[in-house]
């Protein structure tokens, strides 16, 4: 499955069913086998920012494998004064319920807390017994600190768990992102760096990706690992103050320019593929084009390793 994060612009929010050919030695071409209507509380599709209302701005999602149900992020709009969620689905795009989120996670119109326009809920991953879910932030919110700038690391960004059975939040980890990698070619011109996409690599551990771009420059892209019971859990505090909070220590798994890619582009979305011959794991990642031809929606696959 593979979400979309049209805001009903081009055609109703919506999410891909797709088949992915992985044989161990090579990633075959995808195959586009559905395309499947996401559908408001009322069964109707999500409206455009010009119609209003409840308007998606869909950017994680994740199959539950007991039920065979989704769980999908939006990351809201400040303009329209719309709050992030996460919410499940059926297969075929109906809505069921919708999680609670903290407090801080809701937007805060015309005051300088919560959290950043377009720079909400950006990943979500799921334990491996499916109980539990993260929801991780893409940067800071405002009282937090600030978005990473060159040469400058980010305030933490915070990632939430939920309980599937419930939907209620049950703690709460902060993670510190890179400062951008380079300068963008002009001065003064576009740069940014941001939590892409998470995903569990079993009960506690846990791949982040980070995803830069600077203008003129193109993408970077750097996975860590993180173990989400290191840090302090931020769940219950209002604001986050250096000194006053422990984030969650990351390790450097890989950097993709280091890893044979033709082109790196704006990747935000991983998930495990089949099991190799050795036993070791295959990661797919995705980019997302932005509906720009100078772009591409690009499938990798790497053999994972596992290292001490």
């Amino acid at each position: 499955y593979a979400l979309c994060d049209d805001r009903t612009d081009l055609a109703p929010a919506r999410f891909y069913t797709l088949r992915l050919p992985l044989d161990g030695q090579r990633l075959g071409a995808p195959e586009l086998v559905d395309a499947v209507t996401l559908r408001q509380d009322n069964g109707l599709p999500y409206p455009s920012r010009r119609q209003g209302g409840d308007v998606a701005d869909p950017e994680a999602l994740r199959l539950l494998p007991h039920t065979g149900t989704l769980l999908w992020t939006s990351e809201g709009d400040a303009r329209l004064g719309l709050d992030p969620f996460v919410r499940e689905v059926t297969a075929d795009g109906r809505h069921l319920r919708e999680f609670s989120l903290p407090g801080h996670l809701h937007m805060r119109a015309g005051v300088s807390t919560g959290p950043r326009d377009n720079l909400k809920l950006e990943g979500l991953a799921l334990a491996p017994d499916g109980a539990t879910a993260w929801a991780a932030m893409e940067a800071a919110l405002q009282q937090d600190g600030p978005v990473p700038g060159v040469g400058q690391p980010g305030g933490p960004c915070r990632f939430t768990q939920l309980d599937v059975a419930s939907g209620r939040a049950l703690q709460q980890r902060a993670y510190l992102p890179d400062a951008i990698p380079q300068a963008p070619l002009v001065p003064g011109t576009f740069a940014d760096n941001g939590v892409s996409e998470v995903l569990m690599i079993d009960a506690h551990r846990m791949l982040v990706l980070e995803r830069a771009y600077m203008a003129g420059v193109g993408n970077s892209l750097r996975l860590y690992e993180v173990d989400t019971r290191d840090g302090s859990n931020t769940l219950d505090a209002a604001r986050l103050v250096a000194g006053e909070f422990r984030p969650t220590a990351k390790r450097l798994v890989a950097n993709f320019a280091q890893l044979g890619l033709s082109r790196l582009d704006n990747t935000e979305a991983m998930a495990w593929g089949p099991a190799l011959r050795n036993g070791n794991r295959t990661l797919v990642c995705l980019s997302d084009d932005n509906f720009n031809p100078a772009q591409v929606t690009q499938f990798v696959a790497f053999e994972y390793l596992e290292t001490a």
